[in-house]
């Protein structure tokens, strides 16, 4: 008998080590898949080999995966360029974490200035807006090469494409940042075409015919359409350029306020329309060193503000689209008035007073703001004018357009630092042009 009851207990405990032993591996198994659905990766291969060897087979297979799906990430960059890039980086990489920050990506831009025609003015612009954009943190090598891939592959047709968008980038800087350079005109960008929106709404009817009408009752008591000279020109181009300064003074006062009531961004545009009414402003602080108005006229100026300016406000109030829309036809006709003045001038038999305007050297004031060089006569004064009308058309008709959230169509930092990005790669591409 106790020779028996032995063996069922040893039997006994022999039938508890194994369910034990099941119930642990049951366990591990658990602990396992749990891990693989919680845990990124790495860490789920990590605890997966140590509970069972045999499975990183598996995980060898995913990490090839993954970096395999990494690879098709970059649709126009080629494995080479990649590289390339990321050493680039790394070269101005300061506290070795991987990431590109707004200091260290003022460093590359600056590395890269000749080839790529930066200044240091719109690097210093670039680097503010990455700062601003990230909220100070730096931007991990891979997601700064699929957005630099994304200048490639997608290139920006409207407002709406953002490639910085893959950076975390935001538009901050939209709402105290304005362009510093602005009105330095290019050579290329003197050169503007006479482009006509056509209205199709009721409001954009209305907005031309007012235009027309006006147009048409100033130059018929202006005798714009007679022969041209230097007096009607300074005499036109001051008394219009009083009234211009207005809209953009009077959209930036309400959409202001409005900011204010609702405590919301207003996307950049306060700041866009005070600098066109300071633009504007500026047009008239230099021609009026080349004549000074006479009493009479400095007071139908005030007579002409008064009207214009309450008329405006009242007409902001109830549609700004409107007004929007108004100020572009304006503006097209700016563009038309100045294209004439051009043509005179370039035109102008040798000996007449518009003829002088070819040489005659700019007012102080005008080379300054516009950076017209050393010897920028009242020609170039005239063509940097007319490129500042155009741009204030293409904007006044843009924003009749753009919806609640837009960002400036101007000046929109995720734009900009797009546009950096693009110049940078197409820079190292010419070093070594390997795309896929």
């Amino acid at each position: 008998s106790a020779i028996i009851f032995q063996a069922i207990q040893k039997n006994h405990r022999h039938h508890e080590a194994l369910y034990s032993t099941k119930a642990l591996v049951s366990k591990q198994s658990l602990i396992k898949s749990s891990v693989r659905n919680t845990y990124p990766f790495s860490e789920a291969r990590c605890f997966s080999t140590l509970g069972h060897p045999a499975s990183s087979i598996f995980d060898e297979a995913t990490h090839k995966e993954s970096l395999q799906k990494q690879k098709k990430q970059f649709q126009i960059l080629s494995p080479s360029v990649v590289e390339m890039i990321k050493r680039d980086f790394k070269t101005v990489d300061v506290n070795n974490d991987g990431k590109m920050d707004a200091d260290e990506l003022k460093q590359l831009l600056r590395r890269h200035k000749d080839i790529c025609g930066f200044k240091e003015s719109e690097i210093l612009e670039i680097s503010e807006f990455f700062y601003s954009g990230t909220s100070g943190r730096g931007v991990p090598f891979d997601d700064l090469l699929i957005a630099i891939d994304n200048t490639l592959s997608n290139p920006r047709f409207d407002n709406k494409t953002k490639n910085s968008d893959g950076m975390g980038v935001g538009t901050c800087a939209a709402e105290y940042y304005y362009d510093t350079n602005h009105h330095q005109w290019k050579e290329d960008e003197l050169k503007i075409d006479l482009t006509h929106v056509t209205p199709r709404t009721l409001s954009d009817k209305l907005a031309l015919n007012a235009v027309k009408m006006v147009r048409y009752s100033f130059d018929t008591m202006t005798g714009w359409n007679g022969e041209i000279t230097t007096s009607k020109v300074l005499q036109r181009v001051i008394f219009l350029e009083t009234i211009a300064a207005v809209p953009g003074m009077v959209a930036s006062i309400f959409r202001h306020f409005k900011s204010l009531r609702s405590m919301e961004r207003d996307g950049g545009l306060i700041n866009m329309f005070l600098e066109e009414a300071t633009n504007e402003r500026m047009h008239l602080l230099t021609f009026v060193t080349l004549r000074d108005p006479s009493v009479p006229f400095r007071l139908s100026v005030i007579g002409s503000q008064f009207v214009f300016g309450t008329g405006f406000g009242l007409a902001y109030l109830l549609s700004p689209k409107f007004c929007h829309r108004f100020v572009g036809y304006i503006e097209e006709e700016a563009c038309s008035t100045y294209t004439k003045i051009i043509e005179s001038i370039e035109e102008a038999p040798e000996g007449s007073e518009l003829a002088e305007w070819k040489t005659q050297r700019a007012p102080k004031i005008g080379i300054s703001y516009w950076h017209l060089g050393e010897d920028g006569t009242i020609l170039d004064l005239m063509y940097a004018v007319r490129a500042d009308e155009a741009e204030h058309r293409d904007v006044n008709h843009s924003v009749v357009n753009m919806q609640p959230g837009d960002i400036n169509p101007r000046y929109d930092p995720k734009a900009r630092i797009d546009d950096a990005l693009h110049k940078y790669v197409r820079a190292m591409l010419t070093r070594q042009p390997k795309i896929d």
